[in-house]
């Protein structure tokens, strides 16, 4: 056998949606710890309106530290819990709660190996509750409050 492989990206792809605005929602949780040993809780990301309805989009996840519960009030604001005050949360509360995340592409390149990979992540403040969206059908819907 003679193959070129040359011509064979070294890349691996996560993505099983396009980079966009979807409404979704939170379909399962993993607490664990964080490096610092702080609480962290990831979560997939499924499509919850439109075409790719179903779909994973990416995990995302909220640290419990002091630099990241900024992020957590946020994210937990975004998803209708009241963060005005004391909050008794499990992990375990925040499946099927819904929102509307903007997805951007990451491509990583791990240094040792070259190997290339391909997912979908969440900027900072990529999260926006359904109810003050724009328009759309689960997908990119022009200009919103994400600025895209």
């Amino acid at each position: 056998m003679r193959f070129d492989f040359s011509t064979v990206d070294d890349s691996r792809s996560f993505v099983s949606v396009p980079a966009g605005i979807y409404a979704c929602r939170i379909a399962e949780v993993r607490p664990r710890l964080s490096r610092d040993g702080s609480p962290l809780w990831s979560y997939r990301l499924e499509v919850d309106e439109g075409e790719y309805v179903g779909r994973t989009a990416a995990w995302d996840s909220i640290t419990w530290s002091d630099r990241g519960v900024a992020r957590v009030k946020q994210v937990l604001a975004v998803l209708g819990f009241d963060t005005s005050g004391m909050l008794e949360l499990e992990p375990r509360d925040l499946i099927n709660r819904r929102t509307r995340v903007n997805f951007v592409l990451e491509l990583v390149e791990n240094p040792t190996t070259g190997e290339r990979v391909e997912r979908l992540r969440v900027p900072y403040a990529g999260y926006q509750p359904l109810q003050h969206a724009n328009g759309g059908n689960g997908g990119t819907a022009g200009r919103d409050a994400f600025g895209a």
